[in-house]
């Protein structure tokens, strides 16, 4: 497969690449700096020189607070960028993977979030995820937007890369005890991204490790045990007492209808993910 991969920096990204020539896949990657998604003519042109088989976009703003303070850059790269990549894409025929986020949903349910319910998100930074995966969908048939959450691994900022580095230090640390979501290990997500641009089946897939979710407590506590670093160190907080600028939703665990009917496997058990990553940190 010939594939472009947009955000190839990040987490994700840098995992799908490394993953794809692995696999012995023609892989054409930029980062923010060699491609800005947000301009619509260099995008397409882009695309149009590599004419690829798939473009899968790991390229967002997740900064949820900064989000909150720039809702026009925000609306650029989140939702309009997404948009730019999906018309340049059906312009080549090529199938248009795109990563969203659990934020889309309110928070308010309980149990898992599946396709079946109504995002309804509760800060800027869903909202223009929501609006991307919406864009996508309206500028190109052939477009697969896939919902993550908790997101974990080497190569970007993140609650679990932080984390453990800072135990080892001796540091005191502070989780949330009362907001919960699906851990996802970004070398997993990354496999999942390029079987969905394969398969080329349309819709809305959330792609999480398997198991049940987590706190952040909790994760935090199973990735110290894991890398076998005292948990005594962890104090508990509530997510309120954080007062941070954006809301966030207590309850963001995904599960997927969709994968199954399509003949696609649970991803492992976060656990394991887990241990993988304690072995690569």
């Amino acid at each position: 497969m010939k594939v472009l991969i947009t955000g190839a920096g990040g987490l994700v990204g840098r995992a799908l690449v490394e993953h794809c020539h692995a696999n012995g896949d023609d892989v054409f990657g930029y980062d923010h700096q060699s491609l800005d998604i947000a301009d619509s003519a260099a995008t397409e042109r882009a695309i149009a020189e590599c004419r690829p088989d798939g473009v899968i976009n790991c390229a967002a703003w997740t900064n949820v607070d900064g989000c909150e303070g720039d809702p026009e850059q925000t609306e650029r790269v989140n939702s309009l960028g997404p948009e730019n990549l999906a018309r340049a894409s059906r312009l080549v025929d090529a199938v248009f993977v795109t990563i969203s986020t659990d934020y889309v949903f309110d928070g308010a349910k309980e149990g898992f979030y599946t396709q079946r319910d109504n995002p309804n998100p509760i800060q800027v930074y869903g909202r223009y995820k929501l609006e991307g995966e919406r864009r996508s969908q309206a500028a190109h048939a052939r477009t697969i937007v896939v919902r993550a959450g908790y997101i974990f691994g080497l190569g970007g900022k993140n609650f679990l890369s932080t984390l453990i580095p800072r135990a080892r230090n001796g540091e005191k640390l502070t989780a949330i005890h009362d907001c919960y979501g699906t851990p996802t290990y970004g070398r997993d997500l990354a496999a999942r991204l390029r079987e969905l641009a394969l398969r080329d089946l349309p819709g809305v897939y959330h792609v999480v490790n398997s198991w049940e979710g987590a706190s952040f407590e909790t994760f935090a506590r199973e990735a110290l045990a894991i890398a076998n670093i005292p948990c005594d160190t962890i104090e508990t907080i509530s997510m309120d007492s954080l007062k941070r600028p954006a809301p966030r939703p207590r309850n963001t665990r995904l599960a997927c209808v969709l994968s199954p009917a399509i003949g696609l496997p649970p991803l492992r058990p976060w656990r394991e993910a887990v241990a993988d990553f304690v072995s690569e940190l």
